[in-house]
Formats: structure tokens, C-alpha cells, sequence
């Protein structure tokens, strides 16, 4: 995850959830005669699940509470 930040990987799971928000509401409509359909539901659940997670890696990390670790001393 080299070069993406927890204020990157924040704004877009913010951006995921807004757009499931506005799919929810209205997944297509007509205007005019035409018609237009907002992305897939299930792609947008995807995205929202990915960025989820690395903002939890990202927030665990920035706590310092990363991998654990075994030292073996030898003597």
C-alpha cells in the first residue's frame, strides 16, 4: 500500500459511500427522453469493502500497532 495515506484512503471510502448513497436513491432515470443509469450497486459495495479495509490497515498502522514481531536473541 506504498504511497496511499489514511486521509487518501479515507476520502475514498467517503466517496464510495456517497455513491452507494446516490444508487440506492435512484439507480436510473429519464430526463427527456433520456435515460441514465448510475454505476453498479455491487461494484460500488466492492470498492466500499477495499477502501474500508486499508483505511483499518492504514489506522492500525499509524498507531503503531503493526504486525507482530519475534526477536531471537543468540548468545
Amino acid at each position: 500500500m506504498a504511497g496511499i495515506t489514511l486521509a487518501q484512503a479515507q476520502a475514498q471510502l467517503d466517496a464510495y459511500l456517497a455513491a452507494e448513497i446516490a444508487v440506492l436513491a435512484n439507480q436510473s432515470y429519464e430526463i427527456s427522453g433520456r435515460k441514465f443509469t448510475r454505476a453498479d450497486l455491487a461494484s460500488i459495495q466492492l470498492g466500499i469493502e477495499t477502501w474500508s479495509n486499508r483505511v483499518s490497515l492504514l489506522s492500525t498502522r499509524s498507531q503503531g500497532r503493526g504486525r507482530a514481531r519475534t526477536v531471537v536473541l543468540g548468545g
